[in-house]
């Protein structure tokens, strides 16, 4: 993670540096008084103050980058802490419904497999800074399946992609909080009439995500959960200002949009 200056930190570093030149100035003013008429007392101000406006600003270089290395470091483990908070559950509820399938439902081999590569991908790549933009492609398709499969209802569940760089790099498990919601808010709870419609795209290094849902009028889908907020923290920690996270909330319809610029 490279290192970044906030406005509050560039205004620290001028600060210092003020009080810094303040300090020399003055103590510029006293050793003149002393040590100016003495024969090469200017040449040995001058030398004496390089050394000491060298020494100072090294040390306020170094007391940054500490402070700069010390900020990175804690986001890098909140976002550590933050992935692994990403729906566990779900691995869980799927793995009960096995149970119920293995031995009357040909499809359990289906959901055993895709469950296996979704346990992998959330342990192994999940856990790393970056993906590309295929994999997680392919994580959300293993779970839209695995959910149709599991929930066994008519619904009209349609994802579209259109991706021009597939190796792009992006932060794994961003989209599913999304998905999960609307699975979870819409088609779980809708005994019929449910979709999900899912529209995916990449263009010139920048993401868009839209995702659609209806729901029943007493569910309340706008309540933001620990999986939205655990979402916006990500966004803000790995994507600052390079983001947007929308929300449209109707009388039975929910969409919401999230636009990444990719670095």
């Amino acid at each position: 993670m490279k290192m970044k200056i906030s406005d509050k930190g560039w205004k620290m570093i001028s600060r210092l540096f003020q009080i810094s030149l303040a300090i020399i100035g003055l103590a510029i003013v006293i050793f003149n008084d002393t040590f100016g008429k003495i024969e090469g007392g200017v040449e040995f101000i001058v030398l004496y103050f390089l050394i000491l406006f060298i020494t100072i600003a090294h040390w306020i270089f170094r007391q940054v980058k500490s402070i700069i290395r010390l900020k990175n470091e804690k986001e890098r483990t909140e976002l550590l802490h933050l992935k692994s908070q990403v729906n566990p559950h779900f691995f869980f509820n799927t793995l009960n419904n096995l149970y119920g399938l293995m031995d009357i439902d040909s499809q359990a081999r289906t959901m055993v497999l895709k469950l296996s590569d979704m346990m992998r991908y959330s342990i192994y790549e999940g856990q790393k800074d970056w993906v590309t933009l295929k994999q997680e492609l392919d994580y959300l398709k293993n779970y839209i399946e695995l959910q149709e499969i599991r929930y066994h209802k008519k619904s009209d569940v349609q994802f579209k992609s259109e991706i021009e760089n597939p190796n792009a790099k992006i932060m794994p498990l961003l989209f599913i909080i999304l998905v999960e919601n609307a699975f979870k808010h819409g088609l779980e709870n809708l005994e019929k009439g449910a979709f999900i419609h899912i529209d995916l795209t990449e263009e010139n290094n920048e993401v868009n995500f839209i995702i659609e849902n209806n729901f029943e009028q007493r569910q309340s889908p706008d309540e933001e959960g620990i999986g939205l907020k655990n979402l916006k923290r990500r966004l803000e920690l790995a994507y600052p200002k390079k983001h947007a996270l929308a929300f449209d909330v109707e009388t039975h319809n929910y969409k919401v949009q999230l636009s990444i610029k990719l670095k």
